[in-house]
């Protein structure tokens, strides 16, 4: 599975997905989130039973806001519409795959 851009107007339907949602709020700035963005993709193509999504935190200050986004990069894992778990920080492919476990 590919990773999803997540704005404000696709935001609901991934939010209530079924599956677990894995979303990393970056900026194509950011030294940190280049470093993840590789790894997330990653985990889209590996595990299809996850939904996968990038929010732009320049593109989409509103759902940066949202989350408290304060510093990039930020994954959030969302189940059942609801903040499951979350990291600040640039993190190995195994912290991430742990943090969806929760």
């Amino acid at each position: 599975m590919s990773v999803l851009n997540v704005s404000k107007n696709n935001f609901d339907q991934i939010k209530n997905s079924e599956k677990a949602v894995l979303l990393d709020f970056y900026a194509d700035w950011c030294g940190p989130c280049q470093m993840v963005s590789p790894i997330v993709h990653q985990i889209a193509e590996e595990n299809p039973e996850y939904l996968v999504g990038k929010i732009n935190v320049d593109n989409e200050p509103e759902l940066a806001g949202a989350f408290g986004v304060a510093s990039i990069p930020m994954l959030v894992v969302m189940k059942n519409g609801k903040v499951a778990n979350y990291s600040v920080g640039a993190r190995p492919k195994q912290q991430i795959l742990d943090m969806m476990n929760v």
